[in-house]
């Protein structure tokens, strides 16, 4: 297997990693700050889905940290292909949440004109973007592990 930036055990790939676990706990803190999230179940749906996140992100950052350290990259084809279902599986369910999550934002913010300054709505888009940013993340990390897959 060829060794490129984001593989597991690379720098690249613990930044990527760090940052997919940063953002999954923003969008969580940011939606748990409000009174009423848990009246909307798309809202709950992204807070399961950002703690699932946040659980894989941060074990798979201690593995790559802990590769790190040794000085070894991860390329065995077993490992490999967990990581390849375990992204792809978490990039769906965040994908999903998070659009789940914009629709019902949309609906509250624009179309009902429920929302004003200060209220829970700017809560809501915020969360809804870091979860998209930590998607994003977690779709680049995805991609490199099927490279990796098939490049081995």
């Amino acid at each position: 297997m060829k060794d490129f930036p984001g593989t597991p055990g690379t720098l690249t790939g613990l930044t990527l990693r760090i940052s997919q676990c940063g953002f999954a706990v923003g969008s969580i803190a940011a939606m748990a700050t409000t009174t009423s999230f848990f009246n909307f179940t798309a809202f709950c749906f992204l807070i399961a889905s950002m703690g699932l996140q946040v659980i894989w992100s941060f074990v798979l950052a201690l593995l790559d940290a802990y590769a790190l350290v040794r000085k070894k990259t991860i390329h065995n084809p077993v490992l490999v292909s967990l990581f390849v279902v375990g992204d792809w599986v978490t990039a769906t369910l965040s994908l999903a949440a998070a659009s789940a999550s914009a629709g019902i934002t949309v609906l509250y913010f624009n179309d009902l004109g429920q929302c004003k300054i200060g209220d829970a709505c700017q809560k809501y888009q915020i969360s809804v973007a870091l979860a998209y940013m930590s998607w994003i993340t977690i779709l680049i990390s995805s991609l490199i592990m099927l490279w990796l897959l098939a490049a081995g």
